[in-house]
């Protein structure tokens, strides 16, 4: 929460400050938290439930039909992740939930070695659910299971039941769901972070304002598109000259890339419009919403057509052409949400949701 909070807030005049709707801001609240918020995590912890019941499958009797279905139930998993990832703040945060669901971007390569020295050598502590979560936060998520899955020499575990390497793969799946279900319990708790989402005030430890909650929903979105931006495009890929790297991409091994992105901007666009975000504007200010679902909706178009294979993206001019088209558009997102958006509600002078706090 505090790094949407950190720097100061500096609401504008009363003449431009009086943009805002104020009546609406308990509605958008409510309806960011019980309509956005709180289902995503319902459906992460619905996929972790699935996805630990068929890597458990797999393991017992490992085929091609039972192996289809774990990487099926991974898939749902990356996906449900991917579209409540965007809310970095609350519960997520706490007990390094978020890294033990997603240590990335991994850039020393830590996590991998970690999985693969554990396989090789068998580290028998690994296996146990209840002790994994006291390992290497690198070792515990939806990385570490896609490498289990689809990494180097995968196909080892068709050898025989149960192998040690299915059975890490099991214990992490096990792991994941848990910390889904803590996160669930979290948000469903009376009288907890979702009632001070809702209910601002001088008392609640959150938000003692609107103005601060709806700075941390609009942080959220700001926050979320850099992300895509920094993380899931520019981390591998720096423009024609490079340097450029395949393997930097997210859930490159199990094609997964494209798929989380275009999860990532849907959860944004979702977020903003479940949530009735364009009820705080002005009628006469409502296009700023029109126009940043427009280009959401570009951005959707060209990530769909994206090839799975990144290698092919980044030795294919016309794929890389389109990753310069979304950097330019998620630039373009950024700024209309940050200046014309929180400017219109009030929330522009003296603050910037995109300096990196």
């Amino acid at each position: 929460m505090k790094q949407f909070l950190a720097a100061t807030l500096v609401i504008l005049s009363a003449g431009s400050a009086a943009a805002m709707n104020r009546d609406a801001v308990p509605g958008v609240l409510e309806q960011a938290v019980d309509g956005f918020i709180r289902p995503g995590y319902q459906n992460f912890a619905a996929a972790t439930g699935t996805l630990s019941e068929a890597v458990e499958a797999f393991c017992a009797a490992p085929d091609e039909t039972s192996y289809q279905a774990a990487t099926a139930a991974f898939d749902e998993t990356v996906a449900a992740w991917s579209a409540i990832e965007i809310v970095r703040t609350g519960p997520v945060l706490e007990d390094h939930r978020f890294e033990r669901i997603l240590y990335y971007p991994d850039r020393k390569s830590i996590g991998l070695k970690q999985v693969q020295a554990a396989i090789i050598e068998k580290d028998e502590s690994v296996l146990d659910p209840d002790y994994l979560p006291q390992k290497s936060v690198a070792m515990q998520g939806l990385l570490a299971l896609e490498f289990v899955l689809y990494g180097t020499q995968y196909e080892t575990m068709f050898e025989a039941p149960d192998s040690y390497r299915c059975r890490y793969g099991e214990a992490i799946a096990t792991n994941m769901d848990r910390v889904a279900g803590e996160l669930t319990a979290a948000w469903e708790a009376e009288d907890g972070v979702a009632d001070a989402w809702k209910h601002p005030g001088p008392d609640n430890p959150l938000f003692r304002t609107d103005d601060e909650a709806l700075t941390a929903l609009l942080g959220i979105l700001v926050h979320g598109a850099e992300t895509v931006r920094d993380q899931r495009i520019e981390y591998f890929y720096r423009g024609e000259d490079g340097p450029n790297f395949a393997t930097r991409a997210i859930y490159w091994r199990s094609e997964n890339t494209w798929p989380s992105v275009l999860a990532n901007l849907d959860a944004l666009q979702a977020l903003m419009n479940d949530a009735g975000m364009a009820d705080l504007l002005d009628e006469d200010v409502r296009s700023i919403v029109s126009s940043i679902n427009f280009l959401f909706s570009s951005l959707d178009g060209v990530v769909e057509s994206m090839n799975p294979d990144i290698e092919v993206v980044l030795n294919d001019p016309d794929q890389r052409a389109k990753l310069d088209y979304i950097i330019l558009n998620l630039k373009d997102v950024i700024l209309r949400l940050n200046d014309n958006y929180g400017g219109a509600i009030g929330l522009g002078a003296g603050f910037s949701f995109s300096d990196g706090d």
